[in-house]
C-alpha cells in the first residue's frame, strides 16, 4: 500500500483527490489543511501544517511515497488585477521547501499543477511546446504565471537526481463539485453557475460581447489523468497538457447553464466593460500517446453534474 500526501486537501481539487483516493485501497491518504477546517472523511488521516515552514514540510512529509501538491495561495481575476503579489510569493516559497524535502527524503512521486497562463492566445490547439519564453507573458498574468513556470524549472532541476519522478500538469480551467462559488473568489465556470443560480432581479449581465474562450476540463477527467501518471510515468520529469481539447465562449457557456438548469432568466452585456476577444485550447495527444489519456466528459454533462451538485450543497444551505 502506497502512502500518499494530498496537500491543500480542503481546496477545491484536493478535496476532490481526498474524496477519490480514500476509496482507493492502494493507498492510505493523509492530507494536509491550514486556514480551512477539514470535513470528516473515512479513511483519511488530516494533519495542520503550513506548508511555508521547514519544520511543518518535515513533518507532513515523514514516511511518504507520493505527494499531490495541491496547495496554493490562490483567488479569482478580481485579485489577479488588484493584488497580483497574492499568487507569488506564498507559492514560490512553499514549493521550493516541498521539492527540497521530496528530495531530501526520497519521494517516489510528486505531481505538480502547473497552469495555462503563460500561453499566448491561440486560434489552434496549443502543444507544450508552444509556451515561448522570449515572448513575455501577458500583463495580468505576468507574476502568477513566471511563478509556475519557476516551480516547473524546480520540478525538471530536482528530477535530475534521478531520485523522485516529477509530473507537472498544466491543466485548463477545471471545475466541477467543490469548486469556489463565491463571486469575490471563483474563476469563470463558478461565477458563471453562480449568477446564473442566484440572479439579481431576473438577470446576469455579462462584460462585453463574453466572446473570450476558455478550455473548460472537468474534475474526474483531470484526476484520472493523475491516477495514470502514477500508474504509467516512468521517467523522472514530464509536462503534460490536461485539457478538453476544445475552447467555449464565455457567452455560450452561460446560455449553456441557463438551458440546463431551466431557469428563466434574461442576459444583458455591459458594453462599457473591455472585451478581450482571446482563445485558449490545449492539444493534448502527448498525454493520450504516453498514458492513454483522454477527457471524457463534455461540457454539457460537465454542467449537468456540476449543477446537480450545487443545487444538493449550496442552494439547499440557504
Amino acid at each position: 500500500m502506497k502512502k500518499i500526501l494530498i496537500c491543500g486537501g480542503t481546496g477545491f481539487i484536493g478535496r476532490n483527490l481526498v474524496e477519490h483516493y480514500s476509496k482507493n485501497s492502494n493507498y492510505k491518504v493523509t492530507a494536509t489543511h491550514f486556514r480551512r477546517s477539514p470535513v470528516p472523511i473515512p479513511n483519511v488521516d488530516w494533519i495542520e501544517v503550513d506548508l511555508r515552514k521547514d519544520q511543518d514540510v518535515k513533518r507532513a512529509l515523514e514516511d511518504i511515497d507520493i505527494v499531490l501538491q495541491f496547495a496554493a495561495t490562490t483567488s479569482g481575476s478580481k485579485d489577479i488585477i488588484n493584488q497580483p503579489y497574492l499568487h507569488v510569493t506564498d507559492n514560490a516559497v512553499m514549493n521550493s521547501i516541498i521539492l527540497r524535502e521530496c528530495y531530501e527524503k526520497n519521494i517516489e512521486h510528486f505531481v505538480f499543477p502547473s497552469c495555462t497562463v503563460m500561453y499566448q492566445s491561440s486560434d489552434v490547439g496549443l502543444l507544450e511546446t508552444d509556451f515561448d519564453e522570449s515572448k513575455e507573458i501577458l500583463p495580468f498574468y505576468f507574476g502568477v504565471g513566471n511563478t509556475k513556470v519557476y516551480i516547473e524549472k524546480m520540478c525538471k532541476f530536482y528530477s535530475r537526481f534521478n531520485r523522485t519522478k516529477h509530473t507537472v500538469i498544466r491543466h485548463s480551467n477545471i471545475y466541477g463539485p467543490h469548486d469556489k462559488f463565491d463571486l469575490e473568489k471563483s474563476h469563470v465556470f463558478g461565477a458563471s453557475i453562480t449568477k446564473v443560480m442566484k440572479p439579481k432581479d431576473g438577470k446576469i449581465t455579462v462584460w462585453g460581447t463574453g466572446q473570450e474562450s476558455r478550455d473548460l476540463l472537468y474534475i474526474s477527467d483531470l484526476i484520472n489523468f493523475i491516477d495514470l501518471s502514477l500508474e504509467k510515468q516512468d521517467s523522472f520529469y514530464e509536462l503534460y497538457n490536461v485539457g478538453y481539447g476544445q475552447s467555449i465562449k464565455i457567452i455560450d457557456l452561460i446560455h449553456k447553464i441557463i438551458q440546463i438548469s431551466g431557469v428563466d432568466i434574461k442576459v444583458e452585456h455591459d458594453l462599457s466593460k473591455p472585451t478581450v476577444p482571446t482563445s485558449l485550447f490545449l492539444n493534448c495527444q502527448k498525454a493520450k500517446n504516453d498514458l492513454g489519456w483522454e477527457p471524457n466528459i463534455n461540457v454539457e454533462n460537465g454542467i449537468s453534474l456540476t449543477l446537480d451538485w450545487y443545487k444538493k450543497n449550496i442552494l439547499e444551505t440557504f
